[in-house]
């Protein structure tokens, strides 16, 4: 659990690395359907969120990013749908993160990662002020682990 949080720090920091390229073109900040509050979509306002409206969304969303209303999404539509995704997050973790309002982000206005060095002591195992790559290797296989656990293994049979 505790590797888990350390791979998703490490994920996270280098998600906002990257996230410098997409912010060059993104556009305003906006919500996307996990933020929707119960009013949202409740859409017919009777205190009580239904198999329809949860239906009616789902239409909606897949309408919005069929560009060509064929009603099948390629992939083309499909990576659009993904890179309006990812700029409207780039630009609302710009707006969230940029504490001196210049429009770009320093090292400094980067969030650290709680927990990150005492995890990164737990990851090595020997001591040595680095992570070796059996070190390495084994928290893949405690992931792999956990995640078949949890349910999130791959129920293809293809590993």
């Amino acid at each position: 659990m505790k590797h888990t949080a350390f791979i998703t720090a490490v994920l996270a920091a280098a998600g906002v690395a990257a996230a410098g390229a997409a912010l060059a073109g993104s556009g305003g900040y906006g919500k996307s359907a996990p933020h929707m509050t119960f009013e949202q979509l409740d859409t017919d306002g009777s205190g009580e969120i239904t198999r329809a409206e949860l239906e009616n969304m789902r239409s909606a969303r897949f309408a919005a990013a069929d560009a060509n209303g064929d009603g099948k999404l390629t992939l083309d539509e499909l990576q659009a749908q993904n890179r309006k995704k990812a700029d409207e997050r780039a630009a609302g973790m710009l707006k969230k993160l940029d504490k001196n309002g210049d429009n770009a982000l320093s090292q400094d206005e980067l969030s650290k990662p709680r927990r990150a060095g005492k995890m990164f002591d737990k990851m090595d195992a020997d001591g040595s002020g680095g992570i070796s790559a059996e070190e390495f290797a084994e928290l893949q296989e405690k992931m792999q682990r956990h995640g078949k656990r949890k349910g999130h293994g791959n129920h293809s049979g293809n590993n």
